[in-house]
């Protein structure tokens, strides 16, 4: 199977606020949320306000088979995973305190080659835990669901 251009969108509701509850390790204060690139902790793609209605975010990827590499996508052949940092924000810029592996083994064999073929695969999400905190460890359905999709402008 050649190499395919694959996006993932991740669609995500249900945004903690922009401040909880302190805990150990946990500021509770100007929280944000943003993917964060492979390899460099650091670099953000598009942070959101940890009070928003819903965040988007779109990845490209390189399909091999379906196995999905790119800038933002993290792990080996069969551990791949997104991750998901929460940051808070302060006169320096953001400190991440905590983050969500957002892990691909949770898409059904059915559903990547579906997505592989449309190019598209959606991760749909809530990001409060249980305990109103910013949603955190590794991320499999139940708590995400996902889909395979169609690109905007796709025949």
């Amino acid at each position: 199977m050649p190499n395919s251009a694959v996006s993932i969108r991740i669609e995500a509701t249900a945004l903690p606020g922009r401040s909880c509850a302190r805990a150990p390790g946990f500021p509770g204060y100007d929280i944000h949320v943003a993917v964060q690139r492979r390899g460099r902790p650091g670099e953000l793609l598009d942070p959101v306000p940890g009070d928003a209605a819903r965040a988007v975010w779109t990845l490209e990827c390189t399909a091999k088979g379906t196995d999905l590499l790119g800038p933002y996508v993290q792990g080996g052949p069969g551990a791949r995973f997104v991750y998901l940092s929460w940051v808070a924000g302060g006169p320096d810029g953001f400190t991440m305190f905590r983050r969500a592996k957002l892990m691909l083994d949770g898409v059904g064999r059915e559903t990547a080659e579906a997505a592989v073929r449309s190019g598209l695969l959606v991760a749909r999400l809530g990001l409060t835990d249980v305990s109103g905190h910013p949603l955190c460890a590794a991320v499999r359905p139940p708590l995400v669901t996902w889909s395979a999709g169609e690109r905007p402008g796709a025949p």
